[in-house]
């Protein structure tokens, strides 16, 4: 595994945008490099210990899905190397870790889709018996897998600040009724087809957020990151009956072990507000991290 990446560099290509987890440049008028960086964000707030080698994992993960899924809906890559668009002492920054993709017009929205009750739904489920409108049966307990598969859109923060969640109503407000439908009957269609895969791999994909964007003909087209650890609960199957029973959150291959230790952490005598900066994260919250995704890479794409 090379050197940890906290943040690119290039001087060959003009930086875009430097988001979460990937710096965007641009490549001519009609092509993006994204790089995905070692950084790591929980509660949308970037944590200041890189995850080595977590920016490979993840663009390994999304081109195992973008190819997978590519019959559902077109995606923005180029097919072209990434490696083609920079000078030769850059490509350190980019080998396996980048995508050269279309230039799209990003839909504002999140497509939110969930299969079950985690984290956010969960808490407003305890309160509403609904998650984002969306009514739900009495009786169910946190990582209940749901009656049926819900599609729950949020709107996308800037760095800094959180996700917001939004009615579908709302959503469609937004984009406009055809466009929001037509992205919940995609959205949807991504995550049962993945999600069925991933359980023959022993993997629960409890929930997931798919982007958006428009090419230049206005045609649908699936972007930016798809089923990562970093966008989806991943549960292993065989920790999931337990912790249903004792009401717990299931062991997890995604960032839930580093929430968990943040939602526990201390600064200054009070807990964590959730606001930049974050606490420091012990060597072994971040090793365990790195562990976990390289598990699930591995056991999707075994």
């Amino acid at each position: 595994m090379t050197e940890a990446l906290l943040e690119s560099r290039l001087h060959s290509l003009p930086l875009l945008a430097r988001g979460k987890v990937r710096d965007n440049y641009a490549v001519g008028d009609d092509r993006l490099l994204m790089i995905a960086s070692d950084r790591l964000s929980a509660f949308d707030v970037v944590m200041g210990q890189p995850i080595p080698g977590k920016g490979q994992l993840l663009t390994e993960m999304a081109l195992f899905w973008f190819e997978r899924l590519g019959g559902i809906v077109p995606n923005h890559l180029t097919g072209d190397a990434p490696e083609s668009v920079v000078a030769p002492d850059e490509r350190t920054q980019v080998v396996g870790r980048s995508m050269l993709v279309k230039r799209l017009t990003p839909l504002p929205v999140e497509a939110v889709v969930r299969g079950y009750l985690a984290g956010s739904g969960w808490k407003e489920y305890q309160q509403s018996r609904s998650v984002c409108g969306v009514a739900l049966p009495e009786g169910l307990v946190n990582a209940a897998k749901l009656p049926q598969t819900i599609f729950t859109p949020a709107t996308k923060a800037e760095m800094g600040d959180h996700d917001e969640n939004i009615s579908y109503e709302r959503m469609a407000e937004i984009v406009g009724a055809p466009l929001a439908a037509q992205v919940r009957e995609v959205a949807i269609a991504l995550y049962q087809t993945a999600a069925a895969y991933a359980l023959t791999k022993g993997i629960i994909i409890a929930d997931t957020k798919f982007e958006f964007g428009l090419d230049a003909c206005g045609t649908l087209t699936l972007m930016d990151e798809v089923l990562t650890p970093d966008s989806s609960r991943f549960w292993p199957l065989e920790g999931y009956a337990a912790a249903l029973r004792d009401g717990l959150n299931p062991p997890s291959y995604d960032k839930q072990f580093v929430r968990d230790w943040l939602e526990q952490a201390v600064v200054d005598g009070k807990p964590w507000n959730k606001q930049a900066p974050a606490p420091a994260l012990p060597a072994s919250v971040v090793e365990h991290t790195a562990a976990t995704y390289r598990e699930a890479l591995h056991r999707l794409t075994r």
